[in-house]
């Protein structure tokens, strides 16, 4: 069941993207208060805002049902459904490097859950723990982003690719504590820090994010972030709260595998001319071509 909900959330965060992207194009190049108070008013806007929450609100509920290292990994399949989406939108068929993206992904995190079969997670977090694991990670994210001052764009951008992808893992390890503890009341959720360090990992997170799209290709970025966030979501769910992977009897080389073949296919997905190009300064509102004409280029001002 949480496999299926973080599936639900990874779709509906695909959706809400496209809509509030659609709102803001709308809403038009304003300043930054003038745009809030347009947005505001466009309900497409507030479609893609209903459907952000309504998936952190599954995202809450799958890791409160399942294992941080069973859920969060499936959360990278946001990707493949904003392909999907992006591809349905501009009248575009998926091409071979789409196709090759779409089925591993799906083959090489099915086989990977399927066999590491994450057990445990119930184990509550210690504050020796948290205070060990918040120093591991902000240091983490300091060390990429120092590391993203000097390079090439794209190693600037993989850098803070690198930081947002440990920011978002330490927010979905946050979700998890306060959504166990919802069993108690949300009164004692608010009087516990975690309920509140949910908010300033995911604002560091967002913030990291806008950085990298700025530094350097988003293909590069989106890399980055979408290996590093699993993996370090799996190694907090372990460290935190308890989560065993079966590795026993060969699994983990062949875990191992395919968990490399669901990082190629996020690789070959990232770097697809539907994700780099909407990245980039083509809008959503404008009328997509019909499929077949001009090979079904995305349209753009």
């Amino acid at each position: 069941m949480a496999i299926v909900l973080a599936l639900l959330a990874a779709g509906a965060n695909a959706l809400a993207t496209i809509l509030q992207r659609v709102g803001i194009e709308e809403a038009g190049s304003a300043g930054s208060r003038s745009l809030m108070v347009r947005v505001l008013r466009r309900p497409v806007w507030i479609a893609g805002l209903a459907l952000a929450t309504a998936s952190f609100l599954l995202q809450a509920v799958a890791l409160s049902l399942g294992d941080l290292s069973a859920v969060q990994p499936v959360m990278v399949t946001e990707l493949v459904f904003l392909l999907v989406i992006l591809g349905i939108w501009f009248h575009r068929p998926l091409g071979w490097r789409e196709w090759i993206g779409v089925v591993g992904t799906s083959i090489g995190l099915g086989v990977f859950l399927g066999l590491s079969s994450a057990v445990g997670g119930h184990q509550r977090p210690v504050r020796e723990d948290w205070i060990l694991l918040l120093a591991a990670s902000v240091g983490g994210m300091l060390l990429a982003s120092f590391l993203a001052r000097r390079g090439p764009r794209s190693w600037k951008a993989a850098c803070f690719g690198v930081a947002g992808g440990i920011a978002f893992a330490l927010t979905a390890a946050f979700v998890k504590t306060a959504a166990d503890q919802w069993g108690r009341g949300p009164w004692f959720v608010l009087t516990h820090w975690e309920a509140y360090a949910v908010a300033a990992s995911g604002l560091s997170g967002l913030l990291i994010s806008q950085h990298a799209l700025e530094a350097g290709p988003v293909a590069a970025s989106q890399s980055a972030l979408l290996i590093v966030n699993p993996l370090a979501s799996i190694v907090m769910g372990i460290w935190l709260f308890g989560d065993r992977l079966r590795l026993s009897g060969g699994r983990e080389l062949v875990e191992g595998v395919f968990l490399g073949v669901m990082f190629f296919s996020l690789y070959v997905l990232s770097h697809s001319p539907l994700i780099v190009s909407s990245a980039r300064d083509e809008r959503l509102t404008s009328v997509a071509r019909p499929a077949g004409a001009h090979g079904g280029e995305l349209s753009s001002r």
